[in-house]
């Protein structure tokens, strides 16, 4: 391994100084950071631990508004009140990412900076891989294994996927990802934190810029958040990432007629993928009426472009998100466990 030196910071500002130096990285939980340095990923010449930062709160605005700390932990957050009755679809999130112990380290603002989970990315010896080594190609689209890439967003530079579970609830949820730089704060949403390659080069994997921390995440407070629920379908129940996952938050009207509803697909894209057209056909529709609600998701898919090995999640994805739908309306019954009462 690359020798580097480590320092703490105790406040943002050191932070934010000590990021100004190239190549510089900051390390908190360290549970994706240390995976990166053993496989070669990243080969920093300083390391900055923030643990000590102010940043580990999770806390409620005077408009119901949820702030969590950057440096709060996956594992404080799933348990936190906030989050499992008002918010279920996030402490699910959480719950159903890594192992006990890993939540109990990683932290928020390090779960929204995982990379891909791409094999070709994280080989142990070098293939072609842009998002690795720019300019190498992508080995999964050169006659590569691609049942777990992209069926949106991709182009032929990169066909990979994101890997979390709480970006995709953040997304649903409309939340707000804020960071702190040499101009101050600034609020990027959640759906447009993580980049795709249409946007970006695909080395670079976030909106965040190299002289930026993220300091919280802000969820707001709406009705439809307390009908919410996230599907995680996966090849085995243990710790495992998604082959695809949906997020979704409802609000019902009389007679379980959808007033609205919100989306959020993992493991489909580069980034948290809205069903923003769905969510728009949805508006109206019976939740018993079985055709209606899978004709009303199927529109988001119209922009789909399966790889050869991964047509089977066009299907798998709909059919997450009807169910997630589904699973949320249950909330609305009386002692259902995270739900109105």
């Amino acid at each position: 391994m690359k020798e580097f030196t480590y320092a703490k910071a105790h406040d943002t500002d050191s932070a934010l100084t000590a990021l100004r130096t190239p190549g510089t990285q900051l390390i908190a939980g360290g549970t994706e950071l240390l995976n990166w340095l053993k496989e070669g990923i990243e080969t920093p010449d300083h390391l900055v631990d923030i643990t000590a930062l102010p940043l580990t709160g999770i806390d409620t605005g005077p408009s119901g508004q949820l702030r969590i700390g950057a440096l709060a932990r996956m594992s404080d957050l799933a348990a936190h009140p906030e989050a499992a009755r008002e918010r279920p679809v996030l402490a699910e999130s959480l719950l159903l990412a890594a192992s006990p112990q890993l939540r109990n380290m990683a932290t928020i603002g390090g779960n929204l900076q995982q990379r891909t989970r791409c094999p070709y990315f994280r080989a142990d010896t070098p293939l072609p891989c842009n998002k690795r080594t720019p300019g190498t190609g992508c080995a999964a689209l050169q006659a590569g294994d691609t049942a777990q890439h992209a069926i949106f967003g991709w182009t032929q530079e990169c066909a990979a996927t994101h890997p979390s579970d709480l970006a995709v609830a953040l997304a649903a949820l409309d939340a707000d990802v804020l960071v702190s730089g040499p101009g101050g704060e600034r609020r990027i949403p959640a759906t447009a934190f993580h980049l795709t390659p249409e946007e970006a080069e695909p080395h670079r994997h976030t909106a965040l810029e190299p002289d930026e921390l993220i300091t919280a995440v802000e969820v707001p407070a709406r009705p439809s958040a307390r009908l919410s629920h996230y599907l995680k379908p996966r090849q085995r129940a243990s710790y495992e990432f998604a082959v695809v996952s949906a997020a979704a938050t409802l609000e019902l009207t009389v007679g379980d007629t959808i007033g609205s509803a919100r989306i959020a697909l993992g493991g489909v894209a580069h980034r948290p993928w809205r069903l923003t057209a769905a969510e728009e056909a949805l508006r109206g529709t019976a939740l018993a009426d079985t055709d209606a609600l899978r004709a009303a998701v199927a529109i988001s898919f119209a922009d789909a472009r399966p790889l050869p090995d991964n047509g089977y999640k066009v299907e798998l994805a709909q059919r997450a998100a009807v169910r997630a739908l589904r699973d949320a309306a249950r909330r609305r019954e009386p002692g259902a466990n995270g739900g109105p009462r």
